[in-house]
């Protein structure tokens, strides 16, 4: 149940392994009863602002935790469909996570809305991975619309 992030759930099962009254199982189910607090306090920290959100989804990307990083994503972009940071963080992490068909339609997406996604993308280390594909490579080099 931890692995599946089923936090609450699993809480509940190493209570039960704490009050069967052995101490080695008991001690080593206390620190993953910790575990499961700290990801149920995390996930139900509340943000002022979308963006605020966001930051706070880029900070568990930058730390690894790309799973949580794209439970929030997701929710940011249910809450604001529209925001081209909420679809740029996808796609960054589309792209760190290897989903290298996805990376590039939500990047799309981030530049449809705000054009000035494309010149952050052109810098974006996280993105390196994508420097090769064709599809990122027209998507932050467009060319040049013809007046003919």
């Amino acid at each position: 149940m931890l692995q599946e992030r089923k936090f609450e759930r699993a809480k509940v099962s190493f209570q039960k392994v704490i009050g069967s009254g052995v101490r080695e199982l008991a001690d080593r189910a206390a620190v993953h009863m910790n575990t499961c607090e700290q990801h149920l306090s995390r996930s139900s920290t509340s943000f002022k602002t979308p963006e605020e959100h966001y930051d706070y989804a880029v900070s568990l990307m930058n730390v690894g935790d790309f799973v949580a990083a794209r439970e929030h994503l997701e929710k940011i972009l249910k809450q604001s469909p529209k925001s081209d940071y909420g679809w740029y963080g996808k796609g960054v992490l589309e792209c760190l996570t290897g989903h290298f068909e996805d990376a590039p339609k939500a990047l799309a997406e981030a530049i449809r809305l705000n054009p000035a996604s494309r010149f952050q993308a052109r810098n974006d280390s996280d993105l390196k991975n994508l420097m090769d594909d064709p599809r990122f490579t027209e998507l932050i080099y467009p060319e040049p619309e013809s007046d003919s």
